[in-house]
């Protein structure tokens, strides 16, 4: 009998308050890679929220994750709670060390491969309201939807989730396979406003949003700036 080859795995790190879009974007296009088979890893083997509240049920947790050969980590407003923890922090090193094809990040993940210490000298992307905590990671902010600087790639906000998949679906498979997967999804976006960066939105419209951003984005600088320092001093 021939043995059947296991199926290469990418793990989604899924945590509450993740924001659901950075994570199913990536989900569908990694279902279509061949002999791929996408694993949702938990902090813990309960149901997660979402921060719009989906619920999200996890396949393994980061204690017992199997051998993973890409690990994706989206953002959302939870992965400031992440940015301090001792647990998830080992689990990310140890996956970026192993993964055949290293790790990725969408949206605000960047921010916990920083406090992971794995941007110092690295050229990354994020959200563009968070773009600029990067340098406080070491990390070479780069104003690109999707980044890839060794066995480190990073996306930009929310929706570059598909892109930096489809990237990486490139590499792994091959230029054919990847545009056969943007086919497969219809993946030609034509966003109706035409708003989608800060260099292309409406000033009143701009200002509106960094407004309603400022808040959010003063206690995450304040915990990136903490998770450097510590991870600094260790």
């Amino acid at each position: 009998m021939t043995d059947i080859p296991a199926p290469s795995r990418a793990g989604l790190l899924i945590f509450p308050g993740i924001t659901a879009l950075d994570m199913v974007g990536p989900w569908e296009v990694f279902l279509r890679i061949p002999g791929w088979a996408p694993l949702l890893i938990g902090l813990d083997d309960q149901p997660v929220a979402a921060d719009g509240g989906l619920m999200l049920t996890p396949h393994a947790t980061i204690a017992d994750c199997p051998p993973l050969d890409l690990l994706l980590i989206p953002g959302g407003g939870g992965i400031d709670a992440l940015l301090a923890d001792d647990a998830v922090l080992d689990f990310v090193r140890a996956q970026a060390a192993s993964t055949a094809h290293g790790i990725a990040s969408v949206c605000t993940g960047a921010l916990l491969l920083g406090a992971a210490g794995l941007l110092r000298g690295t050229r990354a992307t994020t959200h563009w309201a968070s773009h600029d905590l990067l340098a406080i990671f070491g990390a070479i902010p780069v104003a690109d939807r999707v980044v890839v600087d060794g066995r480190i790639a990073s996306g930009g906000g929310v929706t570059a989730g598909i892109d930096i998949a489809v990237a990486l679906a490139a590499r792994i498979a091959g230029p054919d396979v990847a545009a056969g997967i943007e086919l497969a999804i219809e993946y030609a976006p034509e966003p109706p406003m035409g708003a989608g960066r800060p260099d292309m939105a409406p000033p009143a419209v701009l200002n509106a949003v960094t407004t309603a951003f400022a808040d959010r984005i003063a206690r995450r600088r304040a915990l990136a700036e903490a998770a450097a320092a510590r991870f600094a001093a260790g």
